[in-house]
């Protein structure tokens, strides 16, 4: 009898490591709408991912700017070092862990573009740092970009409305003109020209600020701004919590972090959604939401363009419930397909159907229960 109940409790154990505890709750947006996420095998929050010579590179906020490297998507990932040899030089609280890093490749260079912030205030700072090569380890650290909250400049519009976090780079398809992307809450999301080296604002002390998407309700949710292109339009990707989601709290259920877009003939925008609402106007677009009771609260997205290899790739971070709530941010991407010009959310190439993989999450304490059960079988 015993035996039976020891058999009994592993096989619970293996339903619950290989499909997933229970949807937290039945008001959660577990749409099947939208398609699981191929898995990326790998755990970060406000993932950057660049391909370059047919690898992945995958930037992530922590202890100075982790770099992991795959062939594929799916991994193995490696380690690759870090961006950073010790503390940012900007001279702001949190320096030994910059958030939200983005890195482009442009004229022959790398760039990093990082935050230095604390949750839940305006006193923030982008920095950069560059190389000539992703593999040397050997980066400059060229410290602030821009400030708000204290520093200098940040008195000045549109820093003194905005957070300095969470930046992005997009270039003019038709003028080369580079431009840097940021914002998180307060007064929303902002754009601003960069100087031909990416390396100050041009102009500094009179930014040509564009404000791009902005939430005029009080929480003001809108963050982690990503700009692609495809011809003819760019599309503003950006992070939408509907009731806020500041701190370690979780929102109720369907008022969770989801991706929203929308999009322009210019890259200055204005920038609408599918209705036709401006993005400044609370406009918004959902691409990408909690789905199957597994993803919950996607965000901090970011889009590979199209390639001989491959269509746009959009990748983000969730938490996989089947994991539990408060576990660590998961990688997830997926392929994008556009439908009158609008991208779609697919989960295979040319099928909007395919679930994915990640929804076979096996938890690693679950499986050492198993194998502990199994054991004891074994010797009685």
């Amino acid at each position: 009898m015993f035996r039976i109940q020891l058999l009994l409790q592993a096989s619970l154990l293996f339903y619950q490591a290989v499909v997933g505890s229970p949807s937290f709750s039945s008001k959660e947006k577990a749409s099947d709408k939208y398609p699981l996420p191929n898995n990326a095998n790998f755990f970060d929050h406000d993932p950057h991912i660049l391909e370059y010579n047919d690898t992945f590179y995958i930037f992530h906020g922590g202890v100075n700017i982790p770099i992991n490297k795959a062939s594929s998507l799916e991994g193995p990932w490696t380690s690759a070092g870090t961006v950073l040899d010790g503390p940012s030089i900007i001279e702001k609280e949190n320096r030994t862990r910059p958030w939200a890093p983005t890195t482009i490749q442009h004229n022959g260079s790398f760039y990093c573009f990082y935050s230095i912030s604390i949750l839940g205030t305006r006193n923030s700072s982008i920095g950069v740092a560059t190389t000539d090569s992703l593999d040397s380890g050997n980066w400059t650290d060229h410290g602030v970009l821009i400030n708000s909250g204290s520093g200098n400049l940040s008195h000045i519009y549109p820093y003194n409305v905005s957070n300095a976090i969470d930046a992005s780079f997009i270039v003019d398809n038709r003028t080369g003109k580079p431009y840097l992307n940021y914002g998180s809450y307060w007064h929303g999301i902002f754009q601003v020209p960069l100087a031909a080296d990416l390396l100050s604002v041009e102009d500094p002390e009179h930014p040509r600020a564009v404000n791009l998407a902005y939430e005029p309700k009080e929480t003001r949710p809108l963050e982690g701004p990503w700009m692609s292109f495809r011809d003819p339009y760019y599309y503003l990707w950006f992070s939408h919590v509907g009731n806020g989601q500041k701190g370690k709290d979780f929102p109720p259920g369907g008022q969770e972090r989801e991706v929203q877009v929308g999009r322009s003939k210019s890259v200055n925008g204005p920038f609408e959604d599918k209705d036709g609402k401006d993005l400044t106007d609370g406009g918004g677009t959902v691409v990408y939401a909690s789905n199957h009771g597994v993803v919950y609260a996607p965000g901090g997205i970011g889009v590979l363009p199209a390639n001989a290899k491959h269509p746009d790739i959009l990748y983000y971070h969730y938490l996989n419930t089947s994991m539990g709530i408060k576990d660590e941010t998961q990688l997830g991407w997926n392929y994008l397909e556009y439908k009158d010009g609008w991208p779609v959310v697919v989960g295979a190439r040319g099928s909007s159907g395919h679930r994915g993989n990640s929804g076979m999450a096996i938890r690693p304490n679950h499986v050492l229960s198993i194998l502990g059960l199994i054991v004891a079988y074994v010797l009685m």
